[in-house]
């Protein structure tokens, strides 16, 4: 994982998943029976334990740790719930430029010291060549959050900030991005080896607009989080628009998560061969037959694993109603993937 992050030669492709712990595992649902989700968030012992089990019973190659996108919005001032059946709300949104003054800028992010210590717990529960993944949102998702007050299908109270109000929407993505560099920066001291930064909802934006309201915020958490630490690999993740691609390359990152929308190899070639990928099946596919989720596992790899600096993943998370089994044979199937074995000349 580490290597392939790092363009460098390997000898099979590295696989891991994203949601690789959650709902379609009877071990976490009998987890969550006894707890709500940002009290397991909060629980670092029982978020680590539901990650170890995910990745003993998986065989993958990363951990990344088990969380969400969401609870640093708490130490910036914001009040978070986990609704049943609604999902996240974020209470008390910001629409205007008064709302602003209730947004603090992470210096400090021991308000999150549950987080760091789920990345410790889970560092300390894996063999050593297993790498612990730590991530955090980007600025446009966690302000999507902080404006919508919650999911959104058309982001329009979003939108509507950034277009009628740029200096407050600027303003606000500036705080974001400091406190996610800090954040990340923290997970990175507390054993943390790869990061992957999150922009699940920035798909509903045009080329354009990323570039003029977005890039400079994402570009700041990469640079910030190069400067405390030049050696962690930072995997750039955007779902719903294929032609941003290259504007995340832009931003920043070792390695580009390409979502289901576009072939893997004509997302590499947006992003450029130089740049290491990370994508991409439908997770939809894993709740067909064996014999489809094999033909277009199949496909991904055949276009992509015989070059250095690819890792198999899912265009986004696991699915719910999806069957561990194939999840389980998804995995064991890219492990066992030939590819041209590694030059020796390279390898350090």
């Amino acid at each position: 994982m580490m290597r392939a992050a790092r363009k460098l030669p390997v000898s099979r492709v590295p696989v891991w998943l994203m949601r690789q712990a959650g709902r379609y595992m009877p071990e976490y649902r009998a987890v969550r029976e006894k707890t709500t989700f940002l009290e397991l968030c909060k629980n670092p012992p029982l978020a680590a334990e539901v990650m170890l089990t995910a990745v003993d019973k998986l065989k993958v190659d990363a951990a990344i740790i088990f969380s969400d996108l969401l609870p640093i919005l708490e130490p910036m001032g914001f009040s978070l719930e986990f609704s049943a059946n609604d999902g996240p709300v974020v209470h008390s949104p910001i629409r205007t430029a008064d709302d602003l003054t209730r947004v603090r800028e992470l210096s400090d992010v021991s308000p999150l010291d549950f987080v760091l210590e789920t990345v410790r717990k889970t560092r300390e529960g894996l063999d050593e060549s297993t790498p612990v993944i730590g991530f955090a949102g980007a600025p446009f998702t966690l302000a999507g959050y902080a404006v919508e007050g919650g999911t959104s299908r058309d982001f329009r109270n979003t939108k509507r900030l950034m277009y009628s109000q740029p200096d407050v929407w600027h303003e606000l993505l500036r705080r974001i991005a400091v406190s996610v560099a800090n954040y990340l920066i923290a997970q990175v001291d507390a054993g943390a080896q790869i990061l992957q930064i999150f922009d699940s909802w920035v798909g509903c934006l045009s080329c354009g607009d990323y570039r003029q309201y977005v890039l400079p915020h994402s570009k700041t958490v990469v640079n910030l989080v190069r400067e405390s630490c030049p050696d962690t690999p930072i995997i750039h993740f955007g779902a719903g628009n294929p032609m941003l691609l290259p504007l995340f390359r832009e931003a920043g990152g070792d390695v580009i998560g390409a979502d289901w929308r576009i072939a893997i190899d004509d997302a590499w070639a947006m992003i450029g061969q130089d740049c290491a990928i990370q994508g991409n099946l439908d997770p939809i596919v894993l709740l067909s037959d064996w014999k489809t989720i094999e033909r277009q596992t199949l496909a991904i790899l055949q276009k992509a694993a015989h070059r250095n600096g690819y890792i198999f993943n899912l265009g986004h998370g696991v699915l719910p109603q999806t069957p561990v089994k194939h999840v389980v044979a998804l995995v064991e199937m890219v492990k066992t993937f030939p590819i041209n074995p590694p030059d020796q000349s390279n390898v350090e």
